[in-house]
């Protein structure tokens, strides 16, 4: 196995961070001394601070490589650039500095008050399908995480065509005889310099929770797997996603002939004119309805198939909390135009599974709107999560905490996706979109309570909280449903899950 670039420097050379009253506070990292903001709340901010060099020019699709070190002071006042990325979703709201492809930046809120804290640290992976995203969202900000004594980050790491190509002439010339996965090494990257630098910010490199929602779940699973994160990581919450279940990574060599396939149609078929191209030239070729990049099993950086590393236990051995959101797809999504009936969903069925059609009825049952959404969130994400849960909770050796989030934004009719994460992360007063009522908040500072102390233990349960039992392998597990009131249940999707399971893999 090749390793990535080391990007560790020795924790000797960092120093303190400086939090006096009467100062600007700033902290010394392996690259140079920065320079944060300390918030209204107390917390410190720093932004924009670059943990891997510019992945442009002969460096695009590389593994990311050291950061340049400066002279100096330099300001973490503001937020890096966002990564190259069409904009593909309406709800996501950057305060980035433009976007580029020089886009390797975190950002860190600490509440520590000296260097020797030793507080928990949160390292968050943005979602949005590996396609966009971005560390600045307001939905991710970390102060209020770190209100809780927790030095909480956000990661940038790069997407589509500049984070997943894969391509023969690429495999050719890696050391590790792969290609791909660049946005997965990124995070990974992104970890080394944690345990090398988060003790300036006050934070633990021993007590570090990786976290993340939709692909930020999926890039949870697979960091856990990943030989150049291993020991980087002490707990993990993934919210809606795994690269377990239905939604597997590209073998390598069907993503190096997609890839080979795709510099082709868009008239770059060797490495030299791929890299020749200029980033807004190919981020228009994004635009072609067959520009879809995703995590692939490179052997390298997701060595085997993620549901033979978990059944193994070749996993990292952390506590995972995990689960997913009730509306994570749509019943309209199963029907289209056409009216639901018992009619219509029996022929979605045979389309989708052929003659186990009546089968899968069986373990949809129920009415026709609420089993076509179970289904349409099932075959999303939901039965990804499970598969990752349970086996996790087979093979982990650590705790499992499940959960089922059931509470809607104001106005909505379910839980649709990703719309846990301002609750989780008290960021609700960042979306200006939703008149938040007073349960809204109610639930929030629960969630937030329940993430702050797993993350600082291991475990999400504490004073004041309903009792949040640990989840099981197998039928009949115990989970949290996340509404109001939250309430601890049995898992009522074993025959769904069970179901899906039995499919034939394709």
């Amino acid at each position: 196995m090749t390793k990535l670039p080391v990007l560790l420097i020795a924790a000797s050379v960092i120093s303190s961070a400086t939090y006096a009253a009467d100062s600007a506070p700033r902290a010394t990292t392996a690259s140079g001394v920065v320079e944060g903001v300390r918030e209204a709340s107390g917390v410190t901010s720093y932004k924009g601070l670059p943990f891997a060099a510019a992945p442009v020019g002969k460096l695009r699709w590389k593994a990311p490589q050291p950061a340049a070190k400066w002279k100096g002071l330099r300001k973490a006042d503001h937020f890096g650039a966002r990564c190259m990325q069409l904009p593909l979703f309406s709800d996501m709201q950057f305060r980035a500095d433009g976007m580029s492809e020089d886009c390797l930046f975190l950002n860190v809120w600490t509440p520590a008050k000296a260097a020797g804290d030793k507080l928990p640290v949160l390292v968050y992976f943005y979602g949005g399908g590996f396609q966009a995203g971005d560390g600045s969202e307001y939905r991710y900000d970390g102060e209020s995480l770190a209100a809780k004594g927790i030095v909480t980050l956000t990661v940038n790491y790069r997407l589509n065509i500049f984070g997943f190509l894969a391509h023969p002439e690429l495999t050719k010339e890696s050391p590790a005889h792969a290609s791909g996965n660049y946005g997965l090494m990124d995070q990974a990257a992104a970890l080394q310099w944690v345990k090398q630098n988060i003790a300036a910010f006050g934070g633990d490199p021993a007590r570090v929770t990786i976290a993340g929602e939709s692909a930020g779940s999926f890039s949870v699973s697979a960091q856990m797997i990943n030989p150049h994160a291993k020991g980087l990581i002490a707990g993990a919450i993934g919210e809606s996603g795994s690269l377990l279940g239905l939604n597997a990574p590209t073998p390598l060599a069907k993503a190096e002939q997609f890839g080979a396939d795709f510099a082709k149609a868009i008239d770059a078929p060797t490495l030299a004119k791929l890299r020749a191209l200029k980033a807004p030239q190919l981020l228009e070729a994004l635009k072609r309805p067959d520009a879809r990049f995703f995590a692939i099993q490179d052997g390298d950086v997701i060595p085997r198939a993620p549901v033979e590393l978990y059944a193994a236990g070749e996993q990292a051995k952390v506590p995972l909390l995990a689960g997913w959101n009730s509306q994570e797809g749509h019943y309209k999504q199963m029907f289209q135009d056409e009216e639901p009936s018992e009619t219509a969903f029996m022929a979605r069925l045979q389309n989708v599974f052929g003659d186990r059609a009546d089968a899968a009825r069986a373990a949809y049952s129920g009415d026709v709107k609420q089993a076509a959404t179970d289904l349409s969130s099932d075959l999303f994400i939901g039965h990804g999560t499970w598969k990752w849960i349970d086996a996790h909770a087979r093979t982990g050796g650590k705790p499992v905490y499940r959960y089922y989030y059931a509470h809607p934004r104001p106005g909505k009719d379910g839980a649709g996706h990703s719309v846990e994460i301002e609750y989780a992360l008290g960021n609700l007063g960042t979306n200006k979109v939703y008149a938040w009522t007073e349960d809204d908040y109610k639930l929030s500072a629960q969630l937030q309570d329940y993430f702050a102390n797993f993350i600082k233990t291991g475990n999400p349960n504490g004073a004041g909280l309903p009792e949040w039992p640990q989840a099981s392998a197998g039928a009949g597990s115990r989970l949290m449903v996340l509404d109001l009131p939250s309430k601890a249940a049995t898992a009522a999707d074993d025959a769904r899950q069970q179901f899906l399971e039995s499919q034939p893999r394709r």
